[in-house]
Parts: structure tokens; C-alpha cells; sequence
């Protein structure tokens, strides 16, 4: 309990530093207010968005489509990291493509999905999966490359065999490792799926900053930035509790 008035201690502080040098920012600067709004524009942008509906109509757009792409991902990445992880002799010659495909920007791929899906929710998901995919996969084959060779000595000795080694020997032992590659995933696929709905999706927290943008509305555009930022935080935070409660359940964490 202690620990979590800490936190929340530090986050109130830390906002109110932001706020402070925005609004000492704003104060000094030169630029006009309708390019560098105030806090309290940008203030009433989202409260006049809340009014309207449009801002909770977008968010339910763009988390409808983070999820699916996601957890779609998610799992088939650590699925197909644990078959490769225990694979090496296949992963040899998987790697090499992993790796040429991995720095790719998922954005560089969009011509292509526009063009194969067409527009609507289906690219943006598309990226995500993309963005999550390879983060989540080397994490996996990472992991269970490290699983220490005394918990398969215990399985053979109990006599467990396949599909149960895997799914109650590798992946809990691998579970702290891969959990840190679901992490690094989360942040990649949500900056990737603003970009993705900045290319002709007509909803979602991406179409909202393009139609900000071109609509010369730099308060519902900065307010729309805060509101991207804080939902990226509050899922982060949903997911470290979501990891830590699985640990527990396997007798590991507190």
C-alpha cells in the first residue's frame, strides 16, 4: 500500500512539472495560441470532446483495433518462439529472416496493406500485429534458450512428456523473460497504431490528431497527444499487474 502512494506520489508530481513548464512555455513564448495552445486550451479541447462524444467514440475505435492486433500477435508470437526456442536447428535458418525483417519500420509496409486490404481498420491492425510481432518472438526464443536444463532432468524423472513440458515446465520457467518482450511490444504497437490510423481510417485516436491537424486545431490536438500518452501509461501499468498476477499464481513474485 505504501509503495503505491509512492508511485502515485511521483506521477502527480512528474505531471505537474510538465504542466508547469508548459504553461511557463506558453507564457514566454511568442508563438501564436493557436499554435501552441495553453494547458487550460488544451483543457477545454478535451472537455468539449468528452461533451460531443467524439473522444470516448475513438478511443473505443482504436482499442477495439489495438486488441485484436495485439493479442493476435501476442500469441502466435509466443507460440511460434516456443516450438523455434526448443528448434534450434530450425531457428538457424529462421533467424537470418527474422533479423532482415525485423528493422523494417511496419509503416514502410503500409503501400503494400493498403493496397492488398484496402483502407478501413484492417491496415491498422495489420501494423500493430507487425509492430508486436518481433519483439514478442525473440523475447520467446530468447527465453527458452535460457530455461535451465535441470527442470527437463525433474520433467524426465516425473515422467512428463509433450504437450505438458511445455506448457508446465518451459513457458513458466521463460515467463519473466517473454513478459519483458510483451512490455517492449505494448509501447512499439501503440505508437504504430496511431500511425496506422493516420493512413485512411475515418476513426480512432490517429484520425482524430490528422482531423485536429487539419482543421487548424492545435488544442484538440495536443489534447488528443495527452490522451495517447495517458492510455499507453494506464495499459502498461494494467499489464505489469496482469504479469505480476500470473507469477503469483505460479508461486513466483509477491
Amino acid at each position: 500500500m505504501k509503495k503505491q502512494l509512492i508511485s502515485l506520489k511521483n506521477i502527480v508530481v512528474s505531471f505537474a512539472i510538465i504542466i508547469a513548464l508548459w504553461q511557463i512555455g506558453f507564457m514566454t513564448s511568442n508563438v501564436n495560441s493557436s499554435l501552441f495552445p495553453s494547458p487550460s486550451q488544451a483543457f477545454q479541447a478535451l472537455v468539449e470532446m468528452i461533451s460531443d462524444g467524439s473522444l470516448f467514440i475513438n478511443i473505443g475505435a482504436s482499442m477495439g483495433r489495438f486488441a485484436i492486433g495485439y493479442i493476435s500477435s501476442v500469441v502466435i508470437a509466443v507460440l511460434l518462439g516456443l516450438v523455434l526456442g526448443r528448434l534450434k536447428c530450425v531457428f538457424q535458418y529462421v533467424n537470418p529472416i527474422v533479423q532482415l525483417l525485423r528493422p523494417i519500420s511496419p509503416m514502410a509496409w503500409m503501400p503494400f496493406i493498403v493496397l492488398w486490404f484496402g483502407i478501413g481498420d484492417i491496415p491498422a491492425i495489420v501494423i500493430i500485429f507487425i509492430a508486436a510481432f518481433f519483439p514478442v518472438l525473440l523475447s520467446t526464443v530468447s527465453a527458452v534458450g535460457e530455461v535451465d536444463p535441470i527442470y527437463f532432468k525433474v520433467a524426465k524423472n516425473f515422467g512428463i512428456q509433450q504437450p505438458q513440458t511445455m506448457w508446465k515446465i518451459i513457458f513458466p520457467a521463460a515467463f519473466p523473460q517473454i513478459a519483458n518482450g510483451i512490455h517492449l511490444a505494448l509501447g512499439t504497437a501503440w505508437v504504430f497504431l496511431v500511425a496506422g490510423e493516420m493512413v485512411g481510417a475515418q476513426s480512432g485516436l490517429g484520425y482524430l490528431v490528422i482531423d485536429a491537424r487539419n482543421n487548424l486545431r492545435a488544442d484538440i490536438l495536443l489534447a488528443t497527444i495527452i490522451v495517447i500518452g495517458l492510455i499507453g501509461l494506464i495499459l502498461d501499468a494494467l499489464l505489469k499487474l496482469l504479469e505480476k498476477q500470473i507469477l503469483k499464481s505460479w508461486g513466483g513474485g509477491k
